[in-house]
Formats: structure tokens, C-alpha cells, sequence
């Protein structure tokens, strides 16, 4: 049988594994860097948990995880006779592969909330599972990183929050813009077109602009029921991008002025920090997740053509649904696929993450074999990662490993180098060759 792996899973190779290492890496000293600490959560969640908190279209990306057993034993034969999947699920399945990181955290503060310190900062990178159709910078197992402060109402956080999209993507020498929204002012542009009803609807639509254009978005909002008249007035507000002229269709709109002064505020912090990308009022920015209530972000490159590289946004009530009201919170996530993707088109990994080590041992016969490992142990108690061929064999058998390898250096061990107590160290890209000490070779290497 020919070995396969599901659709929108990948295997990767240890060059890429380093790569999304140095990823992972510049993304949590940052986090780190604003005082937020790492928890982790389950692989699977109860439905219950999860089911209800992404808007329909979500829950319909849901990974469901059968009941162990005879999972059938306790099925509605009725429905199983109707072929009524979705109504089936409830008796057939209790859990399910998370969706994304947020949800589970909003569980983890509500059974944790003895534990833990409010506000409560933490980041969480780990693996999430949707069954969307795999496609350019789009998987159905792919890894989160996210950050996110709960127990606090502070509009502060938002430009914190922004501070460190502008912050890792600069590291990461990424040229973005970082697209700003608030929820309150799509419920705001809802009351004026007089759709506050179909609230879901109509945000689920605008998400989908800039892939099927203002008359798509027309046509879902009337398949959605939503009217042409209100249509045409929703798409007139989605031009609008001062939020002083915005303020004036909004003036009979208590939320939607709101979600003004939440803009205003966010920008009385953030404007006084420095950054280096470009930050912009977005009134098109939906973010179909039905979670959210306030300040909304998503972020998308600028030299490749790929989605959402980065979003978030403020949710009040999330936690809420597990029992625990008034306990505001707001995050950002970091999609690693789609930055490692972005960044391998553009070639902006380090040359360093190429490299898997930077010294490997050769050796000419056994008894030159046993110095080489015995030098690799004493490199390795200094602290330097090398390795070592494991068998004696022809030279060139072992050097056309290193070049596959692509290890810049070699130490070469014949029978003269052992009994000196000394490597031949050949450069593997000019050539060059020198004799040295093993001390020397550490001091090189440290």
C-alpha cells in the first residue's frame, strides 16, 4: 500500500522544521518581551465547548471525533434512517479536534479561574484542525500563535496588541499593513441600513469582499435576506474611510458612535508609540467569527499575494458562555503556515536556518574513528552541536554525505591526525584545509 497522509496535512522536512523553528522562535520572544506567559490546552475539546462560538459556517468546519467503541450503539436509528447527519452528530460524537485557540482559552480561564491573576496575559502556539479546502496558504492542520489578555476593558491592550503585530513582523522583515475595525461600527452601520436582525448575515458577507467584489457581497446579502435598498446603504457606509464623516451617518446610532470613541481611544495609545508598518482604518473588516465585540485586526502582506496573515479582536462574552460573566477579553493570532509560506517566496529566512550543523566528524579507519568520537563527546560538553559519520568507509563515500547534507565543515581523522591529537578541518565550500587542536577546534566553534 502506497503511503499517504489526509488532504491539507504536511510533513516537514528538517530544513523546514528549523525554519518554522526560527518562526516560532521570534514570535514568542516577543510575546514574551510584554509579559505574557505560555499555557497549553487539549488536542480535543468537548463539542459543547465548541459548537455555537464560529458563526454556522464555522461549526460546519468542525473536525468531529467519534464516540469510542461501538459509536453507533447509542444512535438514533430514526435519524440514521433519515441520513439526517448533522441532527446525528449529538449521539454519535462528544468531542472534536479544536477549531481555534480562543475558544479553548475562554474554557481554561472559567476552570481556572481560582489559579490564576486578573488581567490575565498569556500566549498559547500550538496545532488547530478545520475542514476548509486545502488550497494556497490554507490547511486543514495548521499552527496558532496566539496572545491574549482577559479581565480587563482597557483599550490599551488593543495597541499593545498592535504593538507586537508591527513588532514580530519587522523581526520577521515582513512588509505589512495592519488593518484596524471595530464590530460596534458594522452594528452600527446594521441599525442604519435597519438590519440589526441580520447582523450575522450581513458581517458574514462583507468578510467575503475582497473575494467576490461589492456585487457578490450584494448577492449574498439578498440571498441572506437582506433587501436592495439595505444592501445599497450598507455598501455605501463600507465606502467611508474617516470616522468623522462616518460620525454623522452614526449620529442616530448609539453603538455605532461607540464604536467611533473605541477607535478614538485605541489610537490615543498607539499613536504615541513608534512602529514601522503602516496601521489603517479598514470599515470593511468584518472577521466572520461571531465572538467578537469590539476593536477588530487583521493584518495581510505587502510584497506576496496571500489572506489574513494575523487578526484578532475584542470579545466580551465569551467567557460567559461557560458560566463566567463580565470578564472582557482581547487577543491577536499569528498563522505560522501562512508566514512561513510568505517568507520562503520572498527568501527572507536567515542563511544560518539552512544549516543543520556546522561540523561533522570523518575518519579514515577504526582506530581514527574511536579519536573522532571521543572528540565529538568533548565538542558536545562544550556546548557545540556536531556529529560524526558512524562507520570509517571510503572518504568519499563519507564527504558526498557531508555536502548532502550540506555542513559547511569537516573535521578529517586519519591515523597521523590521531596520533597528533589533532583534525584535519576542511572548509567544505573553498576547499581550504587546516591542522588543529581540539581545543582549538572548540574555541573556533564556541
Amino acid at each position: 500500500m502506497k503511503p499517504t497522509i489526509p488532504k491539507g496535512t504536511r510533513d516537514f522536512l528538517p530544513a523546514q522544521v528549523r525554519k518554522r523553528k526560527y518562526i516560532f522562535d521570534i514570535i514568542e520572544s516577543v510575546f514574551k518581551k510584554y509579559g505574557y506567559a505560555p499555557i497549553e490546552t487539549p488536542t480535543m475539546e468537548s463539542l459543547t465547548t465548541l459548537s455555537g462560538k464560529y458563526g454556522e459556517e464555522g461549526d460546519q468546519l468542525l473536525f468531529k471525533v467519534l464516540n469510542n467503541g461501538d459509536f453507533l450503539a447509542k444512535a438514533d436509528q430514526q435519524l440514521l434512517n433519515e441520513k439526517a447527519s448533522k441532527k446525528i452528530v449529538s449521539s454519535i460524537s462528544k468531542r472534536g479536534l479544536r477549531y481555534d485557540l480562543t475558544v479553548p482559552f475562554a474554557r481554561y480561564v472559567v476552570m481556572h479561574q481560582n489559579d490564576i491573576q486578573l488581567p490575565f496575559k498569556r500566549y498559547q502556539i500550538q496545532p488547530v484542525w478545520r475542514a476548509d479546502r486545502p488550497q494556497k496558504g490554507r490547511y486543514q492542520e495548521f499552527y496558532q500563535c496566539d496572545v491574549d489578555v482577559v479581565g480587563s476593558n482597557s483599550l490599551m491592550y488593543e495597541a499593545e496588541l498592535v504593538n507586537i503585530l508591527d513588532e514580530v513582523y519587522t523581526a520577521l522583515k515582513i512588509n505589512v499593513k495592519i488593518h484596524i475595525n471595530n464590530r460596534k461600527i458594522l452594528s452600527g452601520i446594521a441599525d442604519v441600513a435597519g438590519v440589526q436582525d441580520k447582523f450575522m448575515d450581513m458581517t458574514t458577507s462583507i468578510d467575503k469582499l475582497d473575494k467576490i467584489g461589492e456585487e457578490g457581497v450584494v448577492t449574498e446579502l439578498s440571498k441572506r435576506g437582506i433587501n436592495r435598498v439595505a444592501a445599497d446603504k450598507i455598501m455605501s457606509c463600507l465606502k467611508i474611510t474617516q470616522l468623522d464623516e462616518l460620525a454623522t451617518v452614526f449620529k442616530d446610532s448609539e453603538i455605532g458612535l461607540k464604536g467611533i470613541e473605541e477607535l478614538r481611544s485605541f489610537h490615543n495609545y498607539f499613536d504615541t508609540s513608534p512602529n514601522q508598518n503602516e496601521v489603517v482604518f479598514d470599515i470593511t473588516l468584518a472577521r466572520g467569527l461571531s465572538y467578537y465585540t469590539g476593536c477588530i485586526f487583521e493584518v495581510k502582506a505587502k510584497d506576496a499575494v496571500m489572506g489574513s496573515m494575523s487578526g484578532g479582536g475584542r470579545y466580551d462574552d465569551l467567557t460567559s458562555t461557560f458560566g463566567l460573566k463580565d470578564v472582557s477579553g482581547v487577543g491577536i493570532s499569528f498563522g505560522a503556515e501562512r508566514i512561513f509560506d510568505v517568507m520562503e517566496e520572498l527568501n527572507l529566512f536567515p542563511e544560518e536556518t539552512a544549516e543543520d550543523i556546522k561540523l561533522i566528524f570523518v575518519a579514515f579507519d577504526q582506530e581514527s574513528h574511536q579519536f573522532a568520537f571521543k572528540a565529538a563527546c568533548q565538542l558536545r560538553a562544550a556546548d557545540i552541536a556536531c556529529d560524526i559519520y558512524p562507520a570509517p568507509l571510503k572518504i568519499k563515500k563519507q564527504m558526498k554525505y557531508v555536502n548532502a547534507r550540506k555542513i559547511p565543515y569537516a573535521a578529517i581523522v586519519g591515523s597521523e591526525e590521531a596520533a597528533s591529537g589533532k583534525v584535519s578541518l576542511k572548509n567544505m565550500e573553498t576547499g581550504d584545509q587546516q591542522s588543529v587542536t581540539i581545543s582549538e577546534l572548540i574555541s573556533q566553534f564556541s
